[in-house]
Protein backbone atom coordinates (compact mmCIF):
# COMPACT_ATOMS: atom_id res chain seq x y z
CA UNK A 1 0.00 0.00 0.00
CA UNK A 2 2.96 2.27 0.77
CA UNK A 3 3.99 1.80 -2.78
CA UNK A 4 0.54 2.93 -4.41
CA UNK A 5 0.46 5.82 -2.16
CA UNK A 6 3.99 7.08 -3.18
CA UNK A 7 2.91 6.44 -6.86
CA UNK A 8 -0.40 9.09 -6.09
CA UNK A 9 1.66 11.26 -4.60
CA UNK A 10 4.09 11.44 -7.14
CA UNK A 11 1.11 11.04 -10.00
CA UNK A 12 -0.68 14.35 -8.38
CA UNK A 13 2.62 16.28 -8.29
CA UNK A 14 3.46 15.75 -11.86
CA UNK A 15 -0.02 16.26 -12.72
CA UNK A 16 -0.03 19.56 -10.40
CA UNK A 17 3.67 20.69 -12.01
CA UNK A 18 2.15 19.94 -15.60
CA UNK A 19 -1.13 21.93 -15.03
CA UNK A 20 1.48 24.95 -13.48
CA UNK A 21 3.09 25.09 -16.91
CA UNK A 22 -0.41 25.27 -18.58
CA UNK A 23 -1.56 28.41 -17.10
CA UNK A 24 2.09 30.13 -18.36
CA UNK A 25 1.61 28.55 -21.79
CA UNK A 26 -1.83 29.85 -21.66
CA UNK A 27 -0.45 33.47 -20.33
CA UNK A 28 1.70 33.74 -23.18
CA UNK A 29 -0.37 32.13 -25.92
CA UNK A 30 -2.93 34.43 -24.96
CA UNK A 31 -0.61 37.67 -25.70
CA UNK A 32 0.91 36.37 -28.79
CA UNK A 33 -2.46 34.99 -30.30
CA UNK A 34 -4.30 38.60 -28.84
CA UNK A 35 -6.96 35.69 -27.65
CA UNK A 36 -8.81 37.63 -24.66
CA UNK A 37 -10.55 34.42 -23.21
CA UNK A 38 -7.19 32.45 -23.39
CA UNK A 39 -5.14 34.64 -21.53
CA UNK A 40 -8.65 35.71 -18.85
CA UNK A 41 -8.05 31.81 -17.80
CA UNK A 42 -4.50 31.97 -17.27
CA UNK A 43 -5.61 34.61 -14.21
CA UNK A 44 -8.05 34.51 -11.20
CA UNK A 45 -10.25 37.46 -11.21
CA UNK A 46 -8.13 39.28 -8.61
CA UNK A 47 -5.04 38.74 -10.52
CA UNK A 48 -1.77 41.62 -10.65
CA UNK A 49 0.46 41.57 -13.41
CA UNK A 50 3.75 43.72 -12.73
CA UNK A 51 5.29 44.43 -15.63
CA UNK A 52 6.70 47.62 -13.61
CA UNK A 53 10.76 45.57 -12.65
CA UNK A 54 10.87 44.90 -16.60
CA UNK A 55 9.84 47.93 -18.11
CA UNK A 56 11.85 49.84 -15.86
CA UNK A 57 15.49 48.13 -16.53
CA UNK A 58 14.55 49.79 -20.16
CA UNK A 59 13.78 52.98 -19.19
CA UNK A 60 9.88 53.06 -18.72
CA UNK A 61 7.60 53.26 -15.82
CA UNK A 62 4.28 50.92 -15.70
CA UNK A 63 2.19 50.43 -12.94
CA UNK A 64 0.99 47.40 -12.29
CA UNK A 65 -2.37 45.77 -13.96
CA UNK A 66 -5.03 44.72 -11.59
CA UNK A 67 -7.18 43.08 -11.78
CA UNK A 68 -7.92 40.35 -14.34
CA UNK A 69 -9.99 42.43 -16.27
CA UNK A 70 -8.37 45.93 -16.51
CA UNK A 71 -4.75 43.01 -17.04
CA UNK A 72 -6.02 41.16 -20.25
CA UNK A 73 -7.60 44.77 -21.60
CA UNK A 74 -4.58 46.48 -21.12
CA UNK A 75 -2.35 43.26 -22.24
CA UNK A 76 -4.58 42.43 -25.40
CA UNK A 77 -4.62 46.10 -26.29
CA UNK A 78 -1.01 46.72 -26.03
CA UNK A 79 0.93 43.21 -27.09
CA UNK A 80 -1.88 41.23 -29.08
CA UNK A 81 -1.66 43.97 -32.12
CA UNK A 82 2.17 43.05 -32.27
CA UNK A 83 4.02 39.75 -34.17
CA UNK A 84 5.30 37.98 -30.83
CA UNK A 85 6.05 34.94 -29.77
CA UNK A 86 7.24 34.26 -25.97
CA UNK A 87 9.15 31.01 -25.28
CA UNK A 88 8.81 29.59 -21.84
CA UNK A 89 11.32 27.82 -20.13
CA UNK A 90 13.32 26.53 -16.91
CA UNK A 91 9.89 26.33 -15.27
CA UNK A 92 10.38 25.44 -11.24
CA UNK A 93 7.73 25.29 -9.22
CA UNK A 94 7.22 25.00 -5.14
CA UNK A 95 3.77 23.34 -4.63
CA UNK A 96 1.79 23.82 -0.70
CA UNK A 97 -1.57 22.25 -1.12
CA UNK A 98 -3.74 24.55 -3.90
CA UNK A 99 -0.94 27.51 -4.03
CA UNK A 100 2.39 27.54 -5.75
CA UNK A 101 5.62 30.29 -6.10
CA UNK A 102 6.39 29.33 -9.47
CA UNK A 103 9.46 30.85 -11.34
CA UNK A 104 10.20 30.54 -15.55
CA UNK A 105 12.25 32.60 -17.78
CA UNK A 106 10.08 34.12 -20.86
CA UNK A 107 11.92 35.10 -23.74
CA UNK A 108 9.95 37.57 -25.75
CA UNK A 109 9.89 38.73 -29.23
CA UNK A 110 7.64 41.49 -30.84
CA UNK A 111 7.79 42.94 -33.99
CA UNK A 112 5.08 45.70 -35.65
CA UNK A 113 2.06 44.19 -36.88
CA UNK A 114 1.58 42.32 -40.19
CA UNK A 115 5.80 42.24 -40.34
CA UNK A 116 7.63 39.35 -38.10
CA UNK A 117 7.60 37.62 -41.38
CA UNK A 118 9.53 39.97 -43.52
CA UNK A 119 13.05 39.47 -43.60
CA UNK A 120 13.88 43.28 -44.67
CA UNK A 121 12.31 44.02 -40.95
CA UNK A 122 15.28 44.89 -38.42
CA UNK A 123 13.51 46.44 -35.97
CA UNK A 124 11.75 44.54 -33.23
CA UNK A 125 12.35 44.46 -29.19
CA UNK A 126 13.39 40.94 -27.60
CA UNK A 127 13.42 40.43 -24.39
CA UNK A 128 14.32 37.49 -21.86
CA UNK A 129 12.29 38.25 -18.97
CA UNK A 130 12.08 36.54 -15.58
CA UNK A 131 8.47 35.78 -14.29
CA UNK A 132 7.57 35.15 -10.69
CA UNK A 133 3.83 34.08 -9.93
CA UNK A 134 1.81 33.41 -7.62
CA UNK A 135 -0.53 31.05 -8.42
CA UNK A 136 -3.66 29.34 -6.82
CA UNK A 137 -5.80 26.26 -8.19
CA UNK A 138 -8.75 26.44 -9.33
CA UNK A 139 -10.67 23.24 -9.71
CA UNK A 140 -8.51 21.34 -12.14
CA UNK A 141 -6.49 24.05 -13.50
CA UNK A 142 -4.01 26.39 -12.10
CA UNK A 143 -4.56 30.32 -12.62
CA UNK A 144 -1.98 33.47 -11.76
CA UNK A 145 -3.26 35.47 -9.17
CA UNK A 146 0.15 37.76 -9.37
CA UNK A 147 3.09 37.84 -11.63
CA UNK A 148 6.09 39.74 -11.68
CA UNK A 149 8.33 40.55 -14.93
CA UNK A 150 12.06 41.29 -14.21
CA UNK A 151 13.79 42.03 -17.53
CA UNK A 152 17.53 40.35 -17.31
CA UNK A 153 18.15 41.61 -20.93
CA UNK A 154 17.16 43.48 -23.55
CA UNK A 155 17.89 43.62 -27.44
CA UNK A 156 16.38 45.79 -30.22
CA UNK A 157 14.15 48.97 -29.73
CA UNK A 158 12.23 49.47 -26.70
CA UNK A 159 9.61 52.20 -28.63
CA UNK A 160 7.85 49.19 -30.17
CA UNK A 161 6.78 48.05 -26.82
CA UNK A 162 4.67 51.54 -26.53
CA UNK A 163 3.36 51.32 -30.10
CA UNK A 164 5.86 53.78 -31.81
Amino acid sequence: MTDTITTSSILADLADRAAIADTLHRYTAGLDLGDAELLTSSLTEDAVVDLGPAMQRIGYEFPPLGPREVAVSTLIGAVGPLDSSHAISNIRAAVEGDTATVYAYAQAQHFKPGTGSDPKVTRHALMMNRYTASMVRDGEQWRIRHLEIANAWFDGDPLMLLGE
